[in-house]
């Protein structure tokens, strides 16, 4: 494998996992938080902020899958990109229908699932394409 393809695995698997960390770490606050904390969020979505929430541990899955090469982290990565995909679309939904929300979080689920998309291409490019190449590394 080149150094660049390999960097960019490695990339991915970097962003995957810290994205996950922060993103447990943010929604762990602002569901289990103090008065404060939880009041910060202002309109938070609640089917949205549980789903990344927990997304963010698939997300530190996905990212030592990756680091270790397995193909069924190639699997949980695009799993990734639809569930967010569903959930941004049900976001919408819940926004068309006058539904409380911060403008924040519509960033951030285009920002999730543009991440995940682009670690799902990454993931399959080095990893999904080629039967046994978790054996490759």
């Amino acid at each position: 494998m080149s150094t660049n393809r390999k960097n960019s695995l490695l990339i991915a698997v970097g962003v995957a996992i810290v994205f996950g960390m922060l993103t447990v770490m943010s929604g762990g606050r602002a569901l289990f938080g103090s008065e404060d904390a939880r009041a910060a969020v202002g309109n938070a979505v609640p089917f949205v902020l549980w789903f990344n929430f927990l997304a963010g541990f698939a997300y530190i899955v996905a990212g030592i899958g990756l680091f270790l090469r397995h193909s069924p982290a190639v699997w949980i990565s695009i799993g990734i990109l639809a569930a967010s995909f569903v959930v941004m679309l049900a976001l919408g939904l819940h926004i068309a229908q006058g539904g409380a929300y911060e403008m924040r979080t519509v960033g951030a689920m285009i920002l999730r699932t543009g991440v995940w998309a682009a670690i799902s291409v990454v993931a399959w490019k080095h990893i999904g394409r080629h039967p046994g190449s978790e054996s490759n590394a």
